[in-house]
């Protein structure tokens, strides 16, 4: 079991990825670019991902026809939602909520490349009761 600490620590490593291909690719390019280029990130510094994992949807137990799609769970604890928007909207943050919740992951990141500064306004994290349950 992860700790809030070793999640913290995580946290600082994907953002600081991110901040590294803003830096090498520059803004405005699509989101798709900047997937593949954190993955390349994430697997140089040895962070395990899972890339567009399929997360189905259930309604009353009865599972649909139609799943969502994660742009990266880390290390089976962190989820990442990535864009490339001029503002973040409140539809991402319930997105990435969402998916925190059916992951039952304690924490989850929402970066966006096309902000003039990643670490100061281009991303924001957050967490849930599965995280207040760590040590």
């Amino acid at each position: 079991m992860i700790t809030k600490k070793q999640l913290d620590e995580l946290t600082y490593e994907i953002i600081g990825s991110a901040i590294e291909v803003q830096k090498t690719m520059g803004r405005g390019l699509l989101e798709i670019i900047y997937l593949n280029c954190l993955k390349i990130e994430l697997s140089n510094r040895n962070i395990n991902f899972c890339s567009e994992m399929t997360i189905p949807v259930f309604y009353k137990e009865k599972k649909l026809e139609i799943d969502l799609r994660c742009d990266l769970f880390v290390e089976g604890c962190l989820v990442i939602e990535l864009k490339a928007v001029n503002d973040f909207t409140n539809i991402f943050e319930a997105q990435l909520l969402t998916y925190m919740k059916i992951l039952k992951a304690p924490k989850g990141i929402l970066i966006n490349f096309n902000s003039s500064n990643i670490f100061y306004e281009g991303q924001k994290t957050f967490v849930n009761e599965y995280f207040n349950k760590l040590n």
